[in-house]
């Protein structure tokens, strides 16, 4: 079976450097990283007294590891409202979550290199555990500020209403 059945001509996997991330109905302005969407499910083993020696083998729990996303510092305030609904300094006793709307479900979706959405995933009941306004400033360095959302969730699927387009050729350009 071909890799690709729409393009049978490709044989390259899609990269890893053209994606956007949607929340709230918006695409989130300069993500530059997102990290891998993993889960793990334990393994649970057990065996009868009277059977072999070998334990047999069946699936457990499963865990959805967190997302990272990053990206440069800028005026766009998403990353900081974000996570400041789920704790905000000062908001006083008992306002400091905004429990009605702290977890958001997101859209990850990744474009080959002509543009067109080739991949998506739904993760659901996203919430920030983690927030770095800023890295670590350093007068000698040559970098780029980055800022960074840890997310935590309950799982993640593929959209399968996103299929694979038909790649134009130089001739449809």
């Amino acid at each position: 079976m071909p890799a690709f059945t729409v393009n049978t001509q490709r044989f390259d996997p899609y990269k890893n450097f053209k994606f956007r991330v949607k929340w709230d109905g918006r695409y989130v302005a300069g993500v530059s990283k997102v990290s891998a969407l993993k889960r793990t499910t334990d393994v649970v083993e057990h065996r009868s007294g009277g059977d072999p020696s070998s334990a047999h083998k069946s699936p457990g729990q499963t865990k959805w590891e967190a997302i990272t996303l990053e990206r440069g510092v800028t005026h766009d305030t998403a990353f900081e409202q974000w996570a400041a609904k789920v704790w905000r300094l000062g908001a006083g006793l008992g306002a400091e979550v905004s429990l009605a709307d702290f977890r958001k479900d997101l859209i990850i979706e990744v474009y080959n290199e002509a543009g067109q959405v080739v991949l998506a995933y739904k993760v659901y009941r996203c919430w920030v555990s983690e927030y770095q306004a800023l890295p670590e400033l350093d007068a000698s360095a040559n970098a780029v500020a980055i800022q960074s959302l840890k997310l935590e969730h309950e799982g993640w699927e593929r959209d399968v209403s996103v299929v694979e387009p038909t790649e134009p050729t130089l001739a449809d350009g």
